[in-house]
Order: structure tokens, then sequence, then C-alpha cells
């Protein structure tokens, strides 16, 4: 059974929060500024690599390019941190609930992106084709996600979420998935002149031995692993969440009483 509390929230934040917020969004706008940067190296290599093959569907190709995971999960990493830079300069006590979902699904996003990549795709080329730089790789695949998930841990402002927003976190990839599955088929694959484009070798029928059973295996399995992330975020928000720091600002501020209401789920 789901339960509301109503607990009490000062209307600012302490100095040394307030400080440490600032430094943090500062932080943020830095690896959201990284995380651009090096998607934008990512697409030049590619849109580079377009021009000297003399490829001429170049709607497809950018469409394909930016159905990788690890560029949306990426990009929406940058927008997030972008948004919490701006909660942390104007001195929000807390975050919104919308953004402390949103907080969450993106990290675990860039958490699974981190370990897929480290795991099954190290080495393979993992975007439309082309060179770019190797900084690139390290920052969407290793600093990126470290990063989201230090800031998942450690930043003031985060809300408790209850167990349902575990389906919500896992949605986009279920959808994602379904998306790359079906889409899968219908495109011609300009770069290896092949009948089918899937973004990753193991969506892929042609790259498993068992065909689509192996398919469904690997998907099975990082759904699996995205359930377990998803779980793992939301219990982690339950850990120095908003009600300590409304205790902590209680008891700095001399109040022991709930004057403003901030509404938390729990299960």
């Amino acid at each position: 059974m789901t339960t509301e509390t109503a607990i009490a929230a000062p209307a600012t934040a302490t100095p040394a929060r307030r400080r440490f917020a600032i430094v943090w969004g500062v932080l943020r706008i830095a690896m959201a500024g990284a995380i651009i940067a090096a998607t934008v190296e990512t697409y030049r290599g590619s849109a580079v690599f377009w021009a000297e093959q003399g490829f001429t569907d170049l709607v497809t190709l950018n469409v394909n390019f930016f159905a990788y995971f690890t560029i949306e999960s990426n990009l929406a990493a940058a927008v997030v941190l972008v948004i919490g830079a701006a909660f942390a300069f104007g001195g929000r006590p807390s975050d919104p609930m919308w953004f402390t979902v949103l907080r969450g699904s993106v990290v675990t996003y860039m958490a699974i992106t981190g370990v897929v990549y480290n795991l099954l795709l190290r080495g393979l080329a993992v975007t439309g084709g082309g060179d770019s730089s190797p900084w690139t790789n390290e920052v969407m695949h290793m600093i990126a996600p470290i990063f989201l998930v230090l800031d998942w841990l450690l930043t003031p402002g985060r809300l408790e979420l209850a167990w349902r927003w575990v389906w919500v976190i896992i949605s986009f990839p279920i959808l994602w998935v379904t998306f790359s599955l079906v889409r899968g088929p219908l495109v011609f694959d300009q770069v290896k002149q092949v009948s089918t484009w899937y973004p990753y070798p193991f969506l892929n029928p042609a790259r498993q031995d068992n065909g689509f059973l192996g398919v469904t295996f690997w998907v099975l399995v990082i759904a699996a692993a995205f359930t377990v992330v998803a779980i793992l975020v939301v219990r982690a928000s339950r850990f120095g969440a908003r009600r300590n720091e409304i205790r902590e600002l209680a008891a700095t501020q001399g109040d022991t009483r709930a004057d403003a209401s901030v509404r938390i789920d729990r299960e």
C-alpha cells in the first residue's frame, strides 16, 4: 500500500548545503559540456565518413545515429545535469518530484550504458561509422555514467521514490528495444551494405548463433539488468533523501514543527 506523508520543509537550504549545491552545480555544467562535446565530436566523425563514402540517404543515417541508446541516454543526461545545475544555483531546498523521477531514470540508463559497453561492446564501432577521438567513448561510456551515479548519491534535494516508479524508469528501454527490433529489418545499412540495421550486435539475429532466440536471451538479460539497477536507484533515493535534509534544517533553525509540507511517496 502506498501512503503519503507531509513533513516539514524550510524555505531555504542551510549555508553549507547551499555552498555544496553551487559547487556541484558547476560540476554538473562541466559534465554536461563534456557530454555535448563528445556527442558533437562523435557525430562529426560519422558525418565526415558519410561524406567520404558518398552516402545519399542522410536522413536514415541521422536517424540511425540518434537511435543509439548511448547517444539518447547521454543527451538526456546532459539535459538533466543542466536542469539540476539551474535548481542548485536557484537555491531550491528540494527538487520537484518530476525531476527526481527523471534523474532516477537517466542515472539508470547511464549506468547500464557504461556496464553494457564495457562488458559487451568495448572496441566495437557503436555509432554511425567513421573515426572519432578515443576520448569521446571514455566520456560517454565511463566518465559520464560514473558522474551520474555519484550525482544521484551525493547531491542534496533528492526526494524519495516509491517502488512503483521502477516501472516508469524501465518503460523507456522497453520502448527503445521494441522500436529497434521492429525498425531493424526495414532499414538498409549503408555503412555495411546489408539489408538490415540494428544499433548493437546483440539485437541483430544475423550476429547470433541462434538467431532471434539469441536476441531474446540478450534482451531478457539486459531487461533484468535495467530492472535491478532501477530497483537499486529507487532504494538509494531513500538514503539521505529529503527527510534527513529537513531534520537538519529544522535543527539549525530551532524549528521542530511542520510549517510547509512536502509530499513524499512511500510504500
